[in-house]
């Protein structure tokens, strides 16, 4: 069953596009765990400086053993300093289904 995590994070005004490029430059970090199935980032309609960070996992012991990795520790600091307020949410999915669109979405 996929392990989802969910992290909300309002970022400094201004800082957007610096936020953006270093949560980018490194994926790798959480993409090249081998548990990680995949991870996207959003940023909420209406709110420039709101974003959404969503990343899925095979099962939560593994997530669990690369959230206390220095990967990821490194990681998450440097994202830290652009971060105003933000919230963290886990979960498991229990069903996905595909729309019409799936193959064509990306």
């Amino acid at each position: 069953m996929t392990f989802r995590v969910m992290l909300r994070m309002e970022i400094e005004p201004g800082k957007e596009a610096d936020f953006e490029r270093a949560w980018h430059e490194g994926t790798d970090a959480v993409t090249g765990h081998p548990a990680n199935v995949g991870q996207s980032l959003s940023r909420a309609a209406g709110e420039e400086s709101t974003y959404y960070i969503v990343s899925d996992w095979l099962d939560e012991p593994r997530f669990r053993e690369f959230e206390n990795s220095p990967a990821h520790l490194e990681h998450r600091s440097t994202l830290h300093p652009f971060r105003k307020n933000g919230s963290f949410h886990t979960m498991e999915l229990v069903t996905h289904i595909d729309g019409e669109a799936a193959g064509r979405a990306r």
